[in-house]
């Protein structure tokens, strides 16, 4: 049997429903150091070769292929007389952090996950406002006992409606005004319209002048 929510009790949920958003926007933000950090501990993490099976393997072959490829310019050198304490040497090397090691590199993947990281943020916190929304207008709304109170809740507008989507014909084709105009200011606009009317006046003023300069030296 279904009874009705006492007025105490949706108050009780509704600072419940507050506290809630105030808690996950906070964990939110906790969120995202830890995925900062996480980051860098991925960004720092060093790998010896002998971590993985294939890794050691291919690790074992290269080392005996760089000491085959060491006697060949060993016996170069012999042959060109360079003396073996001068002579170069071939060794291999398990460079274990990649391109991360390059100062420049890690400063830009830093940079890189600050700004996913701040984006998968702020799309936390809108989805937690949502959801904490819908939750205390439910509330709201279980409390509700006429209908004049129930049609103002269904006439708020969605996010959707004050944001209706762009038309590619009103942003490429022709407007009036012109969407470069719509974009400026009502007084900058003015401004502009204004210094446009006294452009073309000053310019038909001229024309008119001409015109007249030309029609007495004809009659002359």
């Amino acid at each position: 049997m279904n009874i009705a929510m006492t007025r105490h009790e949706r108050e009780d949920l509704q600072r419940l429903v507050r506290q809630r958003e105030k808690v996950l926007k906070s964990a939110a933000k906790q969120r995202s150091a830890e995925l900062l950090a996480d980051f860098e501990n991925q960004m720092g993490q060093q790998y010896s070769f002998d971590q993985d099976e294939v890794w050691q393997k291919a690790h074992e072959l290269a080392k005996l292929e760089a000491a085959k490829a060491q006697k060949i310019v060993a016996a170069r050198c012999r042959e060109l007389g360079i003396p073996a304490r001068f002579a170069p040497e071939l060794s291999l090397e398990w460079y274990r952090r990649g391109e991360n090691a390059l100062k420049e590199r890690r400063a830009e993947l830093r940079h890189m996950a600050q700004s996913r990281i701040a984006a998968i943020e702020a799309k936390a916190i809108v989805d937690i406002e949502v959801e904490c929304l819908n939750a205390q207008t439910q509330l709201a709304i279980a409390g509700l006992t006429t209908d004049a109170a129930k049609h103002f809740i269904d006439r708020l507008p969605a996010v959707e409606t004050l944001m209706p989507k762009l038309a590619f014909e009103e942003i490429a084709g022709e407007a009036d005004p012109p969407v470069a105009e719509q974009l400026v200011s009502p007084n900058a606009l003015r401004q502009r319209r204004y210094r446009e009317r006294h452009h073309n006046a000053l310019e038909a003023s001229h024309n008119a002048s001409a015109l007249l300069s030309k029609d007495k030296s004809e009659q002359s």
